[in-house]
């Protein structure tokens, strides 16, 4: 597996607010899938919404297409992963991996936490083989189960 350049995303910019809701399109139906909904939150978010957020950007590009990218927020020490998705054409080429590796670099947290399906099990294992641990699980209005994982540098 070669490490491939991690770069910031400009997501304020329209054109790549684009493709980054293309490639959570593409990302977000397979855990749709693996969840067993149709009406999957992740997946009503907008390009505009996107665009909008202030949250920071990272991706990976394998020539002129957008792989993988993360999505995080930090504050007071916690990095929260909001989003990390990986075009189905990229699964297991461990980009999820180096993506996580880099933020957490880069920022150096005292801890990091991420939420997702409780359905959704190569996440929550590509997670806990990174040092994250399970501490809760709910359901949520949507009608889906979610889990939340964390990671503290003492862990």
């Amino acid at each position: 597996m070669k490490a491939l350049k991690i770069q910031v995303l400009k997501h304020h910019d329209i054109d790549t607010a684009l493709v980054l809701w293309q490639l959570f399109q593409r990302s977000y139906k397979v855990e749709a899938d693996l969840v067993g909904v149709s009406d999957f939150p992740p997946l009503q978010r907008s390009s505009e919404a996107i665009q909008k957020s202030d949250t920071l950007f990272y991706g990976i590009w394998e020539k002129e297409r957008l792989a993988a990218a993360i999505e995080v927020s930090f504050k007071n020490e916690l990095l929260d992963v909001c989003s990390l998705v990986i075009d189905p054409d990229f699964f297991r080429q461990g980009l999820a991996r180096q993506l996580l590796d880099f933020v957490e670099d880069e920022f150096n947290p005292q801890s990091c936490e991420v939420e997702t399906a409780s359905a959704n099990m190569p996440a929550i294992k590509l997670y806990q083989k990174q040092g994250y641990v399970l501490i809760d699980q709910w359901m949520t209005s949507f009608h889906i189960e979610k889990v939340k994982l964390v990671k503290t540098k003492n862990s």
